[in-house]
């Protein structure tokens, strides 16, 4: 849209970074690219669901929907922008996050972060197609091997929504982890009625396995646990957190 060009424009016209989310479909126009990295984005993240075409004109209803993303990938690199991929885990993908990942830094190989986000079953959208909720014991494997290959590359990466059970091996990649350990807040400001966000602590659903879980004082727990997700998925863990621990304040952002 022609107003984003010029939001970016103001934005950076004010000094402000600006970064923006796209799943990659409206950026497949050369031209509307280019008009974004001239008035001054500089940082995009690319939202990815699968490398399967099939499997994401089914859950786009867009049968170019990949050609798009794959073309919008290419504009962005050769326009010298900072790209990130976002995937979002869901049912239909959390069983092979690791060939996504290695298709896109096959493809792409400047691509040096990723993004995963466990699904959020709150919103509106999940809530009508409740067959994308996927189970932990699903996700855990894949992106086991997945965060591996990315680490062993060099590159880096963040989780998010996911308890430390389901990634032990990678625990100081876990968004809310982090900002336990460094006692972080933040502040989100949305265009909608909720309008400006400060989110000031960490924790989502506890179990009663968790009580004597080692990783307990770190992690988060389960988002919606019970409601979309289920407690019994969880397990404790008996490493000690302090080398997670450690490292994450021992980091330089």
């Amino acid at each position: 849209r022609p107003d984003i060009v010029e939001a970016v424009r103001h934005a950076r016209g004010k000094g402000i970074h600006v970064r923006m989310i796209t799943n990659g479909q409206k950026c497949a126009d050369r031209h509307f690219s280019e008009a974004l990295a001239e008035a001054g984005l500089e940082h995009v993240h690319v939202s990815v669901h699968t490398h399967d075409p099939k499997l994401q004109t089914f859950l786009t209803g867009n049968e170019d929907s990949l050609a798009n993303i794959e073309a919008s990938l290419g504009h962005f690199f050769d326009l010298g922008l900072n790209v990130d991929v976002n995937i979002t885990i869901h049912a239909y993908n959390c069983g092979h996050l690791d060939h996504i990942v290695a298709w896109l830094v096959g493809k792409w190989p400047r691509l040096r972060h990723f993004v995963f986000n466990n699904l959020d079953p709150s919103s509106d959208r999940v809530s009508e197609y409740p067959d994308t909720i996927p189970r932990l014991v699903d996700i855990e494997i894949s992106l086991q091997q997945a965060l591996r290959a990315l680490h062993a590359s060099g590159r880096t990466f963040r989780v998010e929504r996911l308890p430390l059970c389901y990634m032990a091996e990678f625990a100081w990649a876990s968004t809310e982890t982090r900002k336990i350990v460094k006692k972080e807040e933040r502040i989100v400001h949305f265009l909608d009625p909720r309008g400006t966000v400060r989110q000031t602590t960490w924790n989502h659903g506890k179990a009663e396995v968790c009580q004597v879980c080692r990783f307990d004082p770190i992690c988060a727990g389960l988002f919606e646990m019970d409601k979309y997700y289920k407690s019994e998925e969880l397990y404790p863990l008996f490493l000690s957190p302090e080398p997670v621990i450690k490292r994450i304040q021992g980091e330089k952002e």
